[in-house]
């Protein structure tokens, strides 16, 4: 905008101003001002257009262009954060199952162990049962062996006393053994 251009068009609206208001008359409309007012306007409308109303915009349009590629970023960023939580589930329950597969077959291998165990045990005691009783049944036959030998000699020497005669060694034997197996050999059975 020119100044010297305006202080003319000024001095030419004061005078007129002065004039009317001398003259006293109403309100009236001066053409020169409007022109004058509706040329600033528009002038100011340009420049302001060129100096501000492009800026602004251009920085809007950019700010926008921005905010949607955040948006898209962030849409993104949220369907690979479900696609990774899916993995991480899946994964979770991978290892979870193999866990328990590994539990189950730890469980099985205690129990089969347990069971070798008891097998080994029950046999063990079934060999020291039947160890104990041959033991036994060797210990009873020394027994009654001990037994019939004692008695034999007993009966000797009071079959000896009752004859009073003196027996040879071989017939004694021999009596003493159809004794025994006569009348001790079935109640040492019972």
């Amino acid at each position: 905008m020119d100044h010297s251009a305006a202080a003319p068009a000024i001095a030419a609206a004061a005078a007129t101003t002065a004039a009317t208001a001398e003259s006293g008359a109403g309100i009236q409309i001066n053409l020169f001002w409007v022109i004058v007012a509706a040329t600033n306007f528009v002038l100011f409308l340009v420049i302001l257009t060129l100096f501000a109303w492009n800026p602004i915009t251009r920085t809007l349009d950019d700010r926008r262009a921005k905010i949607e590629q955040g948006l898209r970023d962030a849409e993104q960023a949220r369907i690979d954060l479900e696609r990774s939580s899916a993995a991480a589930a899946a994964e979770i329950a991978g290892a979870r199952r193999e866990a328990r597969e590994i539990v189950d077959r730890t469980q099985r291998v205690a129990q089969e162990a347990r069971d070798a165990d008891i097998a080994a045990t029950r046999t063990e005691l079934d060999r020291m049962r039947t160890s104990a009783a041959a033991e036994i049944e060797a210990e009873k036959s020394r027994a009654i062996a001990d037994l019939r030998a004692e008695v034999a000699d007993l009966a000797i020497a009071a079959a000896g006393r009752v004859v009073r005669e003196s027996m040879d060694g071989e017939r004694q034997r021999r009596l003493v053994e159809e004794f025994l197996a006569e009348g001790i050999a079935p109640e040492a059975r019972r």
